[in-house]
């Protein structure tokens, strides 16, 4: 892409989304962290995009809609995030670029939206001493005594997340290694693949799991009627629709591949019966056969129906 492009992408999308997200907060439907600076971000978010690419390893910057790309940087504006401290990527999916929060995002959205002052995960292996119990429904760790050689990826028995609020309350959620792996299974990213994130580094995974987990019942419990939470949820619901998308289109098109190569593998076999009984042959059956054949790829083609 050329320079001149950029820099019209830039002045038409990145800087009229940096006035926007200045607007809502200078009009009060807006209150970003104090710390948070919408220029850095969207500094930070520009010098990534000119680098992101999609699976077939196009600028994002090319193939994405300006529309798309709007949206995904007033979603990471909105939610005061920045891509430089790795609290969000930008992924496309086709045509459609969206922003999805890390759980870095995930934790620092949470602090905002429900008043949490900490959160944190740790994760226990065979051999520790854990012990928690339940009250009103909520549980609460008594006992974590970990010693250092049971610290291995292939002992790994669960994780839990912790939640401390202002006010010192604690909200903590426990996942077992069963449920973590269950959560995984729904991946796009091939966690059972060797060499796979998920593989390679089991422990963040897992407390990666389980915080997500617990931050969500946080988040979806929120205001929705505040201009955070919508973003919040927009960022989300976008993400989810557009992989759903992709996923069908993909499928599509292997779907069409698999009927070509069925066709091609029967019609020899109808040749060679009807070469073995030449006086039974009976033209108009190989041709209701072929017709039959046809119907059947057409249904095909017109797809599953949703």
């Amino acid at each position: 892409m050329s320079n001149n492009n950029l820099a019209l992408i830039k002045k038409d999308v990145v800087d009229v989304v940096g006035k926007k997200v200045q607007e809502f907060v200078s009009r009060g439907e807006l209150h970003l962290p104090p710390n948070y600076s919408v220029e850095n971000a969207m500094k930070s978010a520009w010098l990534i995009l000119q680098n992101t690419v999609d699976k077939d390893k196009r600028p994002v910057l090319q193939v994405c809609t300006k529309d798309s790309i709007a949206n995904a940087l007033l979603d990471m504006a909105v939610q005061g995030l920045n891509p430089a401290k790795k609290q969000g990527y930008f992924i496309a999916y086709g045509r459609q670029l969206v922003f999805q929060r890390s759980y870095f995002g995930t934790m620092a959205v949470t602090k905002r939206v429900a008043g949490a002052k900490d959160i944190f995960a740790e994760v226990v292996y065979k051999g520790d001493e854990f012990e928690y119990t339940i009250k009103n429904g909520n549980k609460y760790i008594t006992k974590h005594i970990q010693r250092i050689e049971n610290v291995d990826p292939g002992n790994i028995v669960a994780a839990y997340c912790t939640i401390v609020f202002d006010d010192d309350r604690q909200f903590t959620d426990i996942m077992t290694w069963a449920e973590i792996q269950k959560a995984w299974s729904k991946s796009k990213m091939n966690p059972d693949k060797e060499g796979s994130t998920h593989k390679e580094f089991a422990q963040e995974m897992a407390r990666k799991t389980v915080i997500n987990r617990a931050c969500k019942r946080y988040l979806n419990s929120s205001d929705d009627g505040s201009l955070l939470m919508y973003h919040v949820n927009r960022a989300d619901e976008v993400a989810a629709e557009a992989e759903v998308e992709a996923e069908i289109e993909e499928n599509a098109n292997q779907e069409l591949i698999d009927i070509e190569y069925e066709v091609a593998d029967e019609e020899p076999e109808v040749e060679e019966k009807a070469a073995e009984e030449p006086k039974e042959r009976k033209p108009e059956e190989p041709k209701q056969e072929r017709k039959q054949e046809g119907k059947q790829q057409t249904v095909f083609e017109e797809g599953p129906g949703f």
